[in-house]
């Protein structure tokens, strides 16, 4: 089949699939339920989609909050195999005499890393997190640029870290989007550790101490992810839930209680829930359509996509979608993989939901000199 033709059917094969039931006009999505705090957002964990947000993008104080990024280093450090769960950390007396929320570790004793993990994710406790970073990096302050390092790679621009605990510190800060950042590639890259963030208590030295996220009771869809509050950061949670196969994660900054922190994290999760739907459209790395290369090795070349493809849309709107397919049709060899050969524009109601890039699935190299000289000629003729 000639390639004009394949490509004319794939994009009509695209523009079909989600055609099978009649258009059903949109009912307005009404606005995002106002939130008392500093800063807030709302965000598909999927899609990326933003759903509500105010001052996401102002620079706040995040308390606790900042153990997030604590516990993804030394997280990260565990899946390097730089550290183990069962090493035991000597705790220092800068670790045991840090102020603020604590798991109650005595200076002198060893104590292993899951405890401390545990330690820090469920209770919250600033004395855990100072011997973790001081265990990895030998000093709290090292270890705070590890944190400011891994930030930059996730894109968090707006974040600065000069400890691990978030107590105060003029120059210790983060918006409301950078922690969904560092909140959502936690859920993505630890699924073995996430379920940590779930556990409403923990037990060491026979003290128990109850998780401060109280959605955890309250909802059950509620799985994480951590609290922080100090006087001048006022009362900070971030929440996330996961409803079927739609997972939100919620941040709200600077409310004025542990109750207004939790009532207003719901309200954005149920608003998100109730108005919005997420659906996978496609997988990373399935050929979407076949593409004609010149002056290759090969004629043919499958292209598709770097990531999974989802779209957060209105509810009972996924049969309105429509997918359109743009391919260059006069891509020269050398073709790399992974080079981008065009793109797959998802709409609903005539505006773009979302574009992504159409990449090479494969490497085509450049043709001899008998491919070269006819594919040169058949171009004369297109």
């Amino acid at each position: 089949m000639p390639f004009m033709y394949q490509n004319i059917l794939a994009a009509i094969c695209l523009l079909t699939l989600f055609a099978a039931h009649p258009v059903v006009a949109a009912a307005p999505i009404p606005a995002p339920p106002s939130v008392a705090a500093s800063g807030h957002l709302l965000m598909d964990f999927d899609s990326g989609r933003t759903l509500s947000e105010h001052n996401a993008d102002q620079k706040l104080e995040p308390a606790s909050l900042t153990k997030i990024m604590t516990a993804y280093v030394v997280l990260r450090e565990l899946k390097g195999g730089h550290i183990q769960l069962d090493d035991k950390v000597l705790i220092s007396k800068k670790a045991w005499r840090t102020p603020g929320s604590r798991m109650f570790i005595e200076v002198g004793k060893e104590v292993s890393v899951e405890q401390l993990l545990k330690g820090m994710i469920i209770q919250s406790g600033n004395d855990a997190s100072v011997a973790l970073a001081e265990h990895i990096a030998g000093s709290e302050e090292t270890f705070a640029n590890l944190m400011n390092n891994h930030a930059q790679r996730l894109g968090m621009h707006n974040s600065h870290f000069v400890n691990s605990t978030g107590l105060p510190d003029e120059n210790h800060y983060t918006t409301a989007r950078d922690i969904v950042k560092v909140s959502a590639a936690t859920i993505r890259e630890f699924p073995e550790y996430y379920p940590w963030y779930a556990e409403t208590e923990y037990t060491f030295n026979d003290i128990k101490q109850h998780n401060r996220n109280r959605l955890l009771w309250r909802d059950k869809s509620v799985d994480g992810v951590k609290t922080g509050h100090t006087e001048a950061a006022g009362y900070c949670l971030v929440a996330s839930a996961k409803r079927e196969s739609m997972r939100l994660i919620s941040v709200v900054m600077g409310t004025d209680s542990e109750d207004a922190r939790a009532r207003e994290s719901l309200s954005l999760l149920n608003y998100g829930f109730r108005f919005f739907e997420t659906h996978r459209l496609y997988d990373a790395g399935v050929a979407l359509n076949q593409t004609r290369v010149w002056k290759g090795t090969k004629e043919s070349l499958a292209v598709g996509l770097e990531q999974a493809l989802y779209v957060t849309i209105p509810r009972n709107q996924y049969a309105n979608l429509k997918a359109t397919m743009n391919l260059d049709p006069k891509r020269l060899a050398p073709i790399d993989k992974g080079q981008v050969m065009g793109s797959v524009d998802v709409s609903l109601a005539d505006q773009i939901v979302i574009s992504v890039p159409l990449i090479a699935l494969e490497q085509i190299d450049e043709g001899g000199i008998m491919q070269t000289l006819k594919d040169t000629v058949l171009l004369w003729f297109e």
